[in-house]
């Protein structure tokens, strides 16, 4: 898949691969400008964005994204729908005498971008390249008015409420039981909380090729109900623990395990 220049772009979430070699791309920090256009946050799709810190979050998990590749973000959020010249990009961000790494710099940060927010260059549903003139936020965006100072980011219609950390110390070392108030025979764990990330991204999408990919990549454990699991960490207990599997196929692996799974904890 290539941009406007010709690069090939890697898209981990579709789990492609260039075959380039990665870090042969630099970006200068020393030369180039640490500009954020603006403060404040927005949302868009199942992201957040604080301009401020410069965070970007997923289903309530963070998104790791460099700074150039972040900068260029804010400086899209800042207008979204509106074409950002690839000129204007090199006046922001980056100096006038650096103009060769320019041209390699900002492809493989909009590479990472769209990497990052799980985006495609053919079929773009946040970025969209504008052949030799720049690019376009295309997604709606959502600016978050904080009510109060220190006011958390907002949830969006499609996701629950993101509550505040609750740690249940005691629960660790306990054993608890996977269970499904569904009915079902089986749930899938992820290994940490970035694959429940990928794992959340793949259900909105209704991506089951994705999902299938996560299992046989067994980085989503198949797991049966009825499963002993000890509690290992439990300092976000309402949204879930990491818990060693005492039992099946996947007898002492680690998985993190949302709170609906855990029955038997006091």
């Amino acid at each position: 898949m290539t941009d406007d220049t010709g690069l090939t772009e890697v898209h981990e979430c579709e789990g492609l691969s260039s075959g380039r070699t990665q870090g042969t791309i630099h970006f200068p920090a020393s030369t180039m400008r640490d500009e954020v256009p603006s403060e404040g946050r927005v949302r868009f799709d199942a992201y957040q964005v604080d301009l401020h810190t410069g965070e970007v979050r997923k289903h309530g998990l963070k998104v790791r994204l460099p700074p150039r590749p972040f900068q260029i973000l804010a400086l899209l959020l800042e207008r979204p729908g509106e074409l950002l010249t690839r000129k204007e990009l090199q006046e922001r961000l980056w100096p006038a005498d650096t103009f060769v790494d320019f041209e390699h710099g900002v492809n493989a940060a909009i590479q990472t971008l769209r990497r990052a927010l799980c985006d495609s260059h053919k079929k773009p549903r946040f970025i969209e390249t504008l052949p030799r003139r720049g690019y376009r936020f295309i997604a709606v965006v959502e600016r978050i008015q904080p009510h109060a100072p220190g006011a958390t980011l907002a949830p969006s219609p499609q996701q629950k409420p993101l509550a505040t950390a609750s740690p249940h110390p005691e629960w660790v070392g306990q054993i608890a039981t996977i269970c499904d108030e569904g009915g079902r025979n089986y749930v899938l764990l992820p290994i940490s909380e970035e694959i429940l990330g990928e794992m959340c991204a793949c259900q909105t999408a209704k991506d089951d090729l994705g999902i299938s990919l996560l299992v046989a990549a067994e980085k989503l454990l198949l797991v049966n109900c009825g499963t002993r699991v000890q509690i290992l960490d439990a300092s976000d207990a309402d949204r879930g623990c990491m818990v060693r599997i005492m039992g099946g196929q996947f007898v002492g692996e680690k998985a993190f395990a949302s709170r609906a799974y855990l029955s038997g904890l006091s």
